[in-house]
């Protein structure tokens, strides 16, 4: 590891299709329960072959925004804004951000398709009603890099600040990327995190194209099965997860509970295939290899790994060869769960997602079940979580997240310890 500065997390947000804060959501995955349901936001067409989703139920951006914001804002910018103020009162920093150099306080938010909503809308009202009609307010509705920009805008943060676009990995790179702003010293705090909001006809209908979507109609709720052997594809989710990283000494010096340690950061490229993993899943070692080391931890001392586990065939057969290949024996002394069991796949969310429940899983010794695990595949042979939560001592948690494109992320969180 490093000799540079420890970077630790103080805050965390989450905006999920089984809870619309923190500590519901993280009940609800404990308990195991599904997110998805018939489609609710849009009328199915008919020849969609895929009528169901894991949606944020009853979201009010009232609650964070006021109503001329909400009129200019596309739902993934407000699923981000709603996040980040739960982390932010989480963290208990707001007062700190008013009394501090905002130079020093950076925003990174990783989306990976936008405000995929808005460009719909938009796009039928100047079909409908001719281009003079599209809203002024339609490009920065859409474009990604809003979310972090509005961030920024409310807390008065004028450090480092963009969007991450690396589709299923977005948002694990911007989790990533400010860890390692706090850690070099390019800033004292970062608010890093994700969002989403594609469950639209668009996005439902190429995905389900693709027939990368599970087709279980008839039985949302079990849809989304992850290393079982009947998986047939990921269900679509939404939402947003947002954490405050500090550096070690900026949170003792204002006197922070401190929830967990961001220690590593690997990242890499399959170089292979639009869509489709590498063989052997060699891009993900790659990636969970570099996060061990950037860490300083051995193999041997990761006690979890949130995994992608999207509920693929392929994908989860080719991440379970990878943390074998990385971890060796040690695989099956791991729990290797999936949480998008239950949230579904939030795309370029998921990476923040999942590191606020790692973030949690280390501060309460408790990891989550994979749910609808009824078959053993013979090619996903380690230990799921698939009997129920699993309440085991976790000092060392590793987190995946692979998009389209091949892009590769690991992360490692830990146990927060002095020394």
């Amino acid at each position: 590891m490093s000799d540079e500065r420890r970077v630790v997390i103080t805050g965390l947000g989450l905006v999920t299709p089984v809870g619309k804060d923190r500590d519901s959501a993280w009940q609800a995955l404990v308990d195991g329960v599904s997110g998805a349901a018939p489609v609710s936001r849009f009328d199915p067409p008919e020849d969609l072959s895929v009528r169901f989703a894991c949606e944020v139920d009853d979201f009010e951006p009232e609650e964070y925004l006021d109503r001329k914001e909400v009129k200019r804002t596309d739902r993934f910018s407000q699923f981000a804004l709603a996040a980040t103020e739960q982390a932010v009162e989480h963290a208990d920093i707001r007062d700190t951000f008013e009394a501090s150099d905002p130079e020093r306080t950076g925003v990174i938010v990783g989306s990976g398709i936008g405000g995929l909503e808005t460009l719909e809308e938009q796009h039928k009202r100047m079909l409908d009603r001719g281009p003079d009609r599209v809203s002024p307010f339609f490009i920065p509705m859409f474009i990604a890099d809003m979310a972090p920009g509005l961030i920024s805008m409310r807390y008065g943060a004028r450090g480092p600040n963009y969007a991450t676009v690396s589709a299923c990995a977005s948002s694990a790179h911007a989790v990533g990327l400010a860890l390692r702003s706090v850690r070099t010293g390019e800033a004292d705090v970062m608010i890093a995190g994700g969002a989403e909001a594609t469950i639209t006809p668009l996005c439902m209908g190429g995905f389900a194209s693709m027939r990368a979507l599970s087709t279980r109609n008839d039985d949302p709720e079990s849809a989304s099965r992850p290393f079982d052997r009947h998986r047939d594809g990921f269900v679509l989710g939404e939402g947003s997860g947002a954490l405050v990283l500090e550096s070690l000494e900026h949170a003792r010096e204002r006197g922070a509970d401190i929830l967990a340690e961001a220690a590593g950061f690997g990242q890499s490229a399959d170089a292979h295939h639009m869509t489709a993993p590498a063989p052997g899943g060699e891009g993900a070692q790659l990636a969970m290899r570099e996060a061990l080391e950037d860490a300083g931890v051995e193999s041997t001392d990761v006690d979890y790994v949130n995994a992608h586990g999207t509920s693929t065939p392929q994908n989860d057969a080719t991440e379970t060869e990878a943390i074998k290949s990385v971890f060796g024996g040690h695989a099956y002394d791991l729990v290797v769960g999936s949480t998008k069991s239950m949230t579904g796949h939030t795309l370029g969310a998921a990476g923040a997602v999942e590191s606020v429940i790692c973030a949690r899983v280390c501060r309460e010794d408790l990891i989550p079940p994979t749910i609808n695990f009824e078959e053993k595949d013979p090619d996903c042979d380690l230990d799921y979580a698939h009997h129920g939560a699993v309440e085991r001592e976790v000092d060392v948690a590793l987190s995946n997240s692979f998009g389209f494109g091949g892009h590769n992320v690991s992360l490692i969180l830990r146990k927060w310890q002095e020394g």
